[in-house]
């Protein structure tokens, strides 16, 4: 039988639940336990995918095409598991699946109520991954802060389940305690009304995961758990640590999973050494050298790129390098640099066209420093030219340059002007009347009406072309990539680009659609309309985010 690990947050929001939902998970699993994490949104959304990047964070895919909060990335990115649709819901989900129940008559005639109908439905998903795939451990992120009034059907629902399962259930709850500089002092007060909160909704704690930004003393912490009734043992803190790769073995040094196994009566046993994580841990620590990279994207919020950034963390450190990422606007570097010019070999600094340099260094001059260039994915007219720019750049100085996405597709339209000469190419998402629509909206996409979860979503295979660089990179000639699109590159203007240069080296096998697209003369020059991102965890970092760093570090 499943046992139920609940992971709640009180106080504040972004005290890092998921980092402590996927370390537990990631402690468990080192056990020998088979894991899986779900996470709980309570927004009325159906799911993230058209929020916007400032609302929500990177919106994340799962591989059978669900678009889902970020902290699912965390939770593969820890583990390794592959998460699914069933590991992400939000209230909108839970109401429409109830709504779409009544009206098929199943709750024959009865009054449809928040409990027991809402809550029963929660219940339900909450148990579906435990009772279909035989977890030893299913963990639940709920989102949210405590006390929020869409959280409240979730806290019911977890108060009944913690009474049906017993000692299966638990519930770690993360708190804040606060430094007050002026008095010197660290407040317990926030977490006990956090916990009283939660005991006003019927739940005790049964682990208190304290967030701070000073080492919390004993005498802190025994003062916590008497107040809150909580074993001292279960009282565990979360300090500031280098990196969240850190959180894990820090979690393990306090005895977090064996204190969730004691709570479930389960035998704790010796304590795995975690050693390909430690490994990890130790590169990183041991990795001096800078590594320079530029994201060149529109939406100026570390959440927004969370996966690129991550992927690129891992393979710089399996290439013994620090990871200095840049972000880089791109309507900043459009509206500097209509024109750009060289870049000063000697100094690399840049010299811009206009008056760029009017608030010290030009998002341009920014750009010319870099190692290698990322064009970042995301949708609409804002911020592509600089795009299209960044893109120029990196082809006409042989700087290693990554597309992913619309990344992809700005290098195709870059090439497609400067390169073919046809001046006026675009994407008929950009401009629908371009008589050069180099990038097209795809077929099955063009009746599509309704915005949410109707794009190309989720896993594809992509036939690599034998020879080319991607297929040296993936060492062999198929792969299954996680998509996020609804345009495509027009194969009507293939035979132009590879004649000048621009190789389409994959290719979804059943619909003949571009994946790759690569120039060969160049150093690194690879756009991918998928999303490698996806797929890059911290023991098996991506193969193409690897060879990238590598030809950054070779320039």
């Amino acid at each position: 039988m499943s046992k139920y690990i609940f992971v709640t947050g009180g106080v504040v929001s972004s005290l890092g639940k998921g980092i402590i939902a996927a370390s537990i998970g990631k402690l468990l699993q080192a056990r020998g336990f088979k894991i899986t994490i779900q996470k709980f949104d309570p927004y009325i959304n159906i799911d993230p995918g058209t929020l916007n990047p400032y609302e929500h964070g990177e919106c994340y895919v799962t591989a059978d095409g669900m678009e889902t909060d970020l902290d699912l990335g965390h939770y593969e990115r820890f583990t390794g598991i592959q998460t699914t649709r069933a590991n992400s819901m939000t209230t909108g989900r839970i109401y429409k699946a109830v709504i779409d129940k009544e009206r098929r008559g199943d709750y024959l005639g009865k009054t449809i109520q928040v409990v027991p109908h809402i809550t029963d439905e929660i219940k339900e998903r909450i148990r579906f991954l435990g009772d279909q795939q035989g977890f030893d451990f299913v963990i639940t992120e709920i989102g949210g802060t405590i006390g929020d009034i869409e959280s409240a059907p979730y806290l019911e629902a977890i108060r009944q389940l913690k009474w049906e399962l017993g000692k299966d259930a638990v519930c770690v709850h993360l708190t804040y305690v606060p430094y007050l500089k002026a008095a010197s002092e660290l407040k317990t007060k926030p977490t006990q009304h956090s916990v009283k909160e939660m005991l006003s909704y019927g739940i005790q704690p049964d682990i208190l995961v304290l967030r701070t930004e000073k080492h919390l003393d004993d005498h802190l912490r025994m003062k916590v758990a008497g107040f809150c009734n909580v074993d001292l043992e279960c009282v565990i803190q979360s300090e500031d640590m280098p990196s969240i790769y850190e959180v894990p073995v820090n979690m393990q040094r306090q005895g977090l999973d064996a204190a969730i196994m004691r709570k479930m009566g389960i035998p704790v046993g010796e304590t795995p050494e975690l050693g390909p994580w430690n490994r990890f841990l130790q590169l990183r620590r041991e990795s001096v050298e800078e590594v320079r990279i530029g994201l060149v994207g529109k939406y100026d919020l570390q959440d927004a790129y969370k996966s690129i950034s991550e992927s690129l963390s891992h393979a710089a450190t399996y290439n013994h390098r620090k990871v200095r990422i840049t972000f880089i606007n791109s309507e900043t570097l459009a509206s500097e640099c209509s024109e750009y010019s060289e870049c000063d070999e000697k100094s690399g600094h840049t010299e811009p066209t206009d008056d760029a340099e009017r608030n010290g260094k030009s998002a341009f001059a920014v750009l010319c420093a870099q190692d290698g260039i990322v064009i970042c994915p995301g949708f609409g007219q804002r911020g592509i030219e600089g795009k299209i720019l960044a893109a120029q750049y990196a082809r006409t100085h042989d700087v290693p340059c990554f597309g992913i996405c619309l990344g992809m597709q700005m290098m195709v339209i870059e090439f497609a002007r400067n390169v073919l000469g046809l001046k006026d190419a675009n994407s008929r998402e950009m401009d629908a009347q371009t008589p050069h629509n180099v990038i097209d909206i795809m077929e099955s996409q063009k009746n599509i009406s309704q915005m949410g979860g109707t794009m190309r979503l989720g896993a594809y295979d992509c036939d690599l072309t034998p020879g080319s660089r991607v297929s040296g990179i993936y060492g062999h000639l198929q792969v299954s990539e996680r998509h996020r699109h609804r345009y495509e590159f027009n194969n009507l203007y293939l035979a132009d680009f590879e004649l000048k240069g621009m190789k389409c080296t994959g290719r979804n096998p059943e619909t003949d659609l571009v994946e790759i697209v690569e120039i060969p003369d160049l150093r690194w020059y690879i756009g991918t309309q998928f999303h490698p991102e996806y797929q890059s965890t911290v023991l098996h970092p991506h193969p193409l985010f690897m060879d990238f760093i590598k030809a950054t570090i070779n320039k």
